[in-house]
Parts: C-alpha cells; structure tokens; sequence
C-alpha cells in the first residue's frame, strides 16, 4: 500500500495513511470511466424542449374558406405550418437521456479514476478530519492554501454529510465538497487536487479488508 502524509488545517504533518490498493492502486480501466462519464453527462441533459406539430394543436377542424372562387390560395387548415400559429416542422420533441451504468462498472470506473489521480504527483492529499462549529470560509481557504490546492479545481472529499462544511465552501470558486460514497469518476477526474478526509480512507480501508477475509472464507470452504 502507498503511504501518503496526513495534514493537518495549517499544513503541518499528523502522521501516515495508507492507501488501499483496491481504490488508489488497481488497474484503470478506461472503458468503464468512458461509460461512467458518458452516462453522467447525459444524465444531466433535462430534454423537456418540446413543440407541438399540426396534429397537437387545438384548432378547429374545418377548412378555412371553399377551394375555388374567392380568388385566394387553396387552404386546408388553420393547424398548417405555412400559416402564423400553426404546427412546427421538425421541432425538438421531450425526451429521456438517462443512461444506467451497472453498480460493478461505476465502482470500477470510480476506482480507475482515483488510481490515475494517485499516480500523479501529489494530486491526492489526505487531511485531518474537518470539524466545524460554525461555516467558516476562511479556514477553508487556508487550508486549501497550506494543501497546495489554492486556485485550482479541487475536490473536498468528506466521510460524511458535513452541512456547516459544506456551507463554508460553497462561495469559494473552483471547489467541490461531497462524501466519499456520493463521488463519481467524473468527480474525481474533473479536479486537479482531491483532499480526501482521513476517516473516508480508513473507512476504505477496513471494507477491503473486509473484502479479502470473505474471499479467503468463501475460498476455503470450496
């Protein structure tokens, strides 16, 4: 496992973590990142663009004048597209964009992801668990500041729901804050630095190790 400095608010050292080798060091798979990202993105398409044709409009029926003898062009309907109000001619019509990603292939597309961010050089920054009484915005960015993450686009990654954390980075530009569980592959790519809470990385930690025991249990028992 890759060791990696924890830092505390004012950039000093507080120990070492480990790196689990399942998130931060498994091979990439670029086909499920793309499936990942591309389902993602799509996802956020809202496709209510929407115009009605000659057949949804609400327009009588009937012919506007008779065909012949009033010395004007032939008309049919009120509902025509030649005519003001009338139907639109291949108009955008409400569609669904969502896309399914199977449970296994976002796993591993979040686990690529993760991985290539931790092969470059000091992308993935651990801190010290984030304890806040009251949004403070001004720690925030000191501490982004000590983390080597001021000015650039940079991913908060919390153990948990932090609302007053949350409420400290929401003004500041270029960051993100979500728990660990809730990020995507699309997440972690789009930032240049992650600063990812200690707890969230032993949390990780104790699953695969979790992970590895039943493994060998189901193993044994064949």
């Amino acid at each position: 496992m890759k060791q990696i400095a924890v830092l505390k608010e004012n950039g000093e050292k507080a120990g070492e973590v480990s790196l689990p080798e399942s998130y931060f060091g498994s091979e990439v798979s670029e086909s499920a990142v793309y499936y990942s990202v591309k389902a993602q993105l799509a996802n956020q398409r809202q496709g209510d663009a929407n115009t009605k044709d000659r057949s949804e409009l609400a327009y009588s029926t009937r012919k506007p004048w008779r065909q012949k003898g009033t010395g004007r062009a032939r008309a049919g309907s009120r509902r025509s597209p030649l005519w003001r109000g009338g139907g639109t001619v291949f108009g955008p019509k409400a569609k669904h964009y969502d896309v399914r990603v199977p449970k296994k292939v976002r796993r591993a597309a979040l686990q690529s992801a993760l991985s290539s961010k931790a092969a470059e050089e000091g992308a993935v920054v651990v801190i010290e668990d984030l304890q806040f009484d009251a949004p403070g915005t001004k720690r925030i960015a000191e501490l982004l500041k000590n983390a080597g993450a001021a000015k650039v686009r940079a991913l908060i990654m919390t153990a948990g729901h932090k609302p007053l954390v949350w409420k400290s980075v929401r003004n500041i530009p270029l960051v993100e804050i979500r728990p660990f569980g809730e990020c995507s592959a699309y997440d972690v790519l789009l930032a240049e630095k992650l600063l990812i809470e200690k707890s969230a990385i032993e949390q990780l930690e104790s699953k695969s190790h979790g992970k590895s025991v039943s493994d060998s249990e189901t193993a044994a028992a064949d």
